[in-house]
């Protein structure tokens, strides 16, 4: 790849790569065709598959950036999505930091982000081809001046002259994803020690990380974007409160936080009200249902399960409203004959402590009709219940914000 990297930063690698912009897969063998009888065959096939990753890229770095940008299969799948650098970003600048150690940098993400909140970075991956695809982002990007680029063992790198240090283990393996934190490279216990070792420091972690391997002295952060869980991340040093939760929502960045002192106890289970609130990925992450239920007065709808239910409808950053219209027993013949007399054809169907797969119950019930409903396959104080609704509205001003 890094052979194939080099081509494409010349003159005539770069032309090409505008050439083949926006190639639809239908089209890339006619396109190499016409191609290969002005360019080596090898430039073209490059060329081809950085396109077809610039196209996936766009959906994490924007369209902009993506076409200029350059990028490996790897790097793609595993590369932070701007907007959540770039938030991350600003809690780094924010905070007064003016240099950061990029350790694990992979294609660049970040260490661009840092470096468009005016912070210097030292980018370190130990990766050939990832280090010299990160210097050529930071090239492209305008931001050479602020990112150095090392390819080394990032165990091996003084990072003491920096401010702050940023520490995204891989967590991919030969056979995908890897869930034992130890088993991260370079494994947790070296990054965690690494982050103490700065002054300020932040290390990226797998959002489903078990809370009891969150060491005592950090403060735990999870991020969603778009109501997706994107990351989970260990501040360390100034400013951090030790054993501290927080779930940060973008874009809007609202936040919810707990500190040990500070933290509620489970919310009683209730009878369903009036309002079902679905609480934001990263709320759940955090553990913060709590805190997201006590600001609308509500309760759980069973000790185990996350969804909030409550008898007044308020406006909240932290949960999706829906109201409840019917409380059933799991029964399919139930529901759709409650469906067909709606005249239900828009059915979304949502889960959460069932077994059963919303493709197959659409399967089952199937839904007709002009109507749109939202159906939550869940559990009732035990119990399996469907309950039916559809997104509510709070009015503008309305409740705790």
């Amino acid at each position: 790849m890094n052979d194939l990297l080099s081509p494409l930063l010349t003159p005539e690698g770069r032309a090409l790569l505008d050439e083949v912009r926006g190639t639809a897969p239908a089209d890339e063998l006619a396109v190499a065709t016409r191609l290969r009888r002005r360019h080596p065959a090898e430039l073209v096939s490059a060329a081809l598959a950085q396109a077809r990753l610039r196209q996936r890229a766009a959906a994490k770095f924007g369209e902009a950036d993506a076409e200029r940008m350059f990028f490996t299969p790897n790097g793609v799948e595993q590369s932070t999505r701007a907007s959540v650098a770039s938030y991350r970003a600003e809690c780094f600048r924010a905070s007064g930091i003016r240099s950061v150690a990029d350790l694990c940098c992979g294609i660049g993400g970040d260490a661009i982000a840092l470096a468009r909140a005016g912070i210097r970075v030292l980018a370190v991956d130990r990766d050939p081809v990832t280090a010299a695809t990160a210097r050529a982002n930071a090239e492209a990007l305008g931001l050479a001046d602020l990112i150095e680029v090392r390819e080394a063992d990032v165990t091996e790198v003084d990072t003491a002259g920096h401010d702050a240090v940023f520490v995204d283990p891989g967590r991919r393996g030969g056979r995908g994803r890897v869930f034992d934190p130890e088993a991260y490279s370079p494994p947790l216990s070296w990054a965690v020690e690494a982050a103490r070792g700065a002054p300020r420091a932040a290390l990226k972690i797998a959002p489903g990380i078990p809370h009891e391997a969150i060491p005592a002295d950090a403060e735990a952060e999870w991020v969603s974007d778009g109501g997706d869980v994107k990351e989970a991340v260990l501040w360390f040093g100034a400013g951090v409160t030790p054993g501290a939760r927080r779930a940060t929502l973008l874009p809007t960045g609202a936040a919810v936080r707990a500190s040990p002192d500070t933290m509620l106890p489970d919310p009683e289970v209730r009878p369903v009200g009036r309002y079902l609130y679905e609480p934001d990925g990263a709320v759940i992450r955090a553990h913060l249902v709590a805190e997201v239920a006590e600001e609308l007065d509500g309760g759980l709808v069973d000790p185990t399960i996350a969804y909030i239910t409550a008898d007044g409808l308020h406006a909240t950053a932290y949960a999706t409203p829906y109201e409840i219209t019917d409380v059933l027993p799991f029964n399919v013949k139930k529901l759709r004959a409650l469906l067909r007399e709606r005249e239900v054809g828009n059915l979304t169907v949502k889960k959460r402590g069932s077994a059963v797969e919303p493709e197959e119950l659409r399967r089952k019930v199937k839904p007709q009709g002009p109507n749109a409903a939202t159906v939550f396959l869940t559990r009732v104080a035990g119990a399996p219940t469907m309950l039916v609704g559809a997104p509510a509205r709070p009015a503008a001003g309305a409740g705790p914000s």
